[in-house]
C-alpha cells in the first residue's frame, strides 16, 4: 500500500511538472491580410498595450530603432514584387523596423525576419527598402488607440497604405502593387489561346487516363507543332500513336524525339525513344 502511495504523488509530480500554465499574453499575437490588386499582403505581429503608459517619446523612445510591435519582429509577407517609395521590394518576408520622431517616422523593411527585437547590428545592407513618413495626430478622438494597430487602409487595384496607430498617432505606409501589368499579362494569354504547355499537359492526360485517344492526338500534334523542338512533347505524340495502332506515325515520332533528345544531352529520354523503337521495330 505504501509502495502504491509512493507512485501515485511520484505519478501527480510528473504531471504537474509536465503541465504547461495557459495565461494571457500581455501582447496578443495577431495576423492581418489583404489581398490589394492582385498580391496577397500579410502583417504578422505582437500588440502591446498602453496601461497607462506615455508611449512615443517614452516607452517608444524617439529616434531610436523600434521593432514595431512587440516579442518576435514584425513580418510582412508580399506575394508579388511591389514598389515602396522610391524603391522595390521583390516578392517575400520582410521585417518592419521604424524610427520614431515626433513629426516623421522612418520606417525600413529587413531583410532578416528571425529573432525578436532589433539587432544587435544594424546592417544597412539588408535593408531592402524604406521611406519616411509623416506622422498625423489623432487629437480629435475621444479616446486614444489602447493597443498597438496595423491596418491596411485606401485600398485600390493598384496599392494600399499600410496604417500603423498607437496612442494617438497615425502613420501611413503607401505602396504599389504590379495589378495592371499582371492583368494585362493574363488578357493576352487568354486571349492568345492555350499554350504548347497546355494542350500537351491534356494530351497526355487523356493518354493516361484511357480516355478518348483522337482528341488526345489533336492535342499533341498541336503541341508539337508550336514547339518542334520538344522531344517530351514528341515523345508523348509517339505514345500517342502507338496507343492509337499508329505505328508508322509512331516510331516517326519516336525518331524526332530521339534525335532533339540527343542534342540536348537528354540520356533519359535518348533511352526511352530508343527502347520503343526497338519494340516497333524501328531500329
Amino acid at each position: 500500500m505504501k509502495k502504491l502511495l509512493i507512485l501515485a504523488i511520484a505519478f501527480i509530480a510528473s504531471s504537474s511538472l509536465q503541465a504547461q500554465i495557459q495565461a494571457p499574453q500581455p501582447s496578443p499575437f495577431s495576423t492581418v491580410m489583404q489581398r490589394v490588386g492582385l498580391t496577397d499582403v500579410t502583417v504578422e505581429y505582437s500588440r502591446p498595450s498602453m496601461r497607462g503608459r506615455t508611449i512615443f517619446g517614452n516607452l517608444v523612445p524617439y529616434d531610436k530603432i523600434w521593432r514595431t510591435g512587440a516579442n518576435a519582429r514584425t513580418k510582412i509577407t508580399f506575394s508579388t514584387d511591389v514598389t515602396v517609395g522610391d524603391g522595390s521590394l521583390k516578392a517575400g518576408s520582410y521585417a518592419i523596423f521604424t524610427k520614431p520622431n515626433a513629426s516623421y517616422w522612418d520606417v525600413y523593411f529587413y531583410t532578416d525576419t528571425a529573432g525578436g527585437g532589433t539587432p544587435q547590428e544594424w546592417d544597412e545592407s539588408k535593408v531592402a527598402a524604406q521611406i519616411r513618413v509623416n506622422t498625423m495626430s489623432m487629437e480629435a478622438m475621444e479616446m486614444p488607440v489602447e493597443t498597438f494597430t496595423i491596418t491596411f487602409d485606401d485600398v485600390h487595384n493598384s496599392g494600399a497604405t499600410i496604417g500603423m496607430m498607437w496612442e494617438k498617432i497615425y502613420v501611413g505606409v503607401p505602396f504599389m502593387v504590379p495589378s495592371k501589368e499582371m492583368t494585362v499579362q493574363s488578357i493576352e494569354a487568354v486571349m492568345a489561346g492555350p499554350s504548347a504547355n497546355d494542350y500537351f499537359s491534356a494530351a497526355t492526360f487523356y493518354l493516361d487516363e484511357g480516355m478518348d485517344l483522337q482528341k488526345a492526338k489533336q492535342w499533341i500534334d498541336k503541341a508539337v507543332s508550336m514547339n518542334e523542338n520538344a522531344f517530351w512533347m514528341m515523345r508523348a505524340q509517339s505514345l500517342i500513336y502507338a496507343k492509337m495502332g499508329d505505328k508508322k506515325g509512331a516510331i516517326e515520332a519516336a525518331k524526332r524525339s530521339l534525335a532533339s533528345a540527343k542534342a540536348a544531352n537528354n540520356a533519359d529520354y535518348v533511352k526511352m525513344n530508343e527502347d520503343s523503337l526497338k519494340e516497333w521495330g524501328g531500329m
